[in-house]
């Protein structure tokens, strides 16, 4: 795998976290419900957090994944 190459892993509970396209805009977030690819590849199904609207994602390279370890 090259430098410019990486692997998107999640989990059920991370947060998959959009980075803002232009100067000023927010991040955008969601939770992950469910991951649809083989070892936390994606596809992942998300709920956004400022609406609560449940979509698939295929993420791009302005998406990132925060890891939450788990608490018990």
């Amino acid at each position: 795998m090259s430098a410019s190459q990486s692997v998107l892993q999640a989990s059920p509970g991370d947060q998959l976290v959009i980075r803002g396209h232009r100067t000023g805009e927010p991040e955008r977030d969601a939770q992950i419900l469910e991951v649809l690819g083989e070892d936390g590849a994606p596809p992942f199904t998300v709920r956004w957090t400022d609406d609560g609207h449940v979509s698939r994602v295929y993420p791009s390279s302005d998406i990132y994944v925060r890891h939450f370890e788990d608490a018990h």
